[in-house]
């Protein structure tokens, strides 16, 4: 079919969601060496808008790409080219995130998607909103 890549058509969607913790901030600011203290320190952020520490913007974005690798194509491999993130409300501990991901245009010659991407807490609030660009290819025989 030539409006499709591996199956993936326009309106193919997928999601992943996670219950954020605050050992899940703490973790991702020593992974990633941002260890802002409105992340990390709890009578630092409540001196802030937020009044508590809150997860790290890329942490909530990592969630599209799990949609994205895991859920999208199992059992292909997929490339990630490029996304773009608006961040629109913060994730705080105890919050569960759910990333979507929905294709939006197929260009099935270099087998590349682009994808509508959010992030939504458990209140149905979009913290963030975005596009990506992925390929998605068949794993080579083994």
């Amino acid at each position: 079919m030539a409006n499709d890549v591996q199956g993936l058509t326009v309106g193919s969607a997928a999601s992943f969601s996670k219950q954020i913790t605050a050992e899940d901030i703490v973790s991702f600011a020593h992974v990633t060496g941002d260890e802002n203290p409105l992340h990390t320190d709890v009578a630092y952020a409540a001196r802030t808008r937020f009044k508590a520490p809150i997860a790290h913007g890329m942490l909530g974005a990592g969630l599209i790409s799990a949609a994205i690798g895991v859920n999208l194509a199992p059992g292909n491999a997929v490339i990630y080219l490029g996304q773009n993130l608006q961040f629109r409300a913060p994730v705080n501990a105890g919050d569960t995130v759910t990333a979507n991901v929905e294709v939006t245009e197929v260009d099935a010659e270099k087998s590349r998607l682009k994808l509508n991407t959010t992030v939504s807490n458990q209140d149905g609030i979009e913290v963030i909103r975005g596009e990506a660009t992925i390929m998605v290819e068949a794993l080579a025989e083994a």
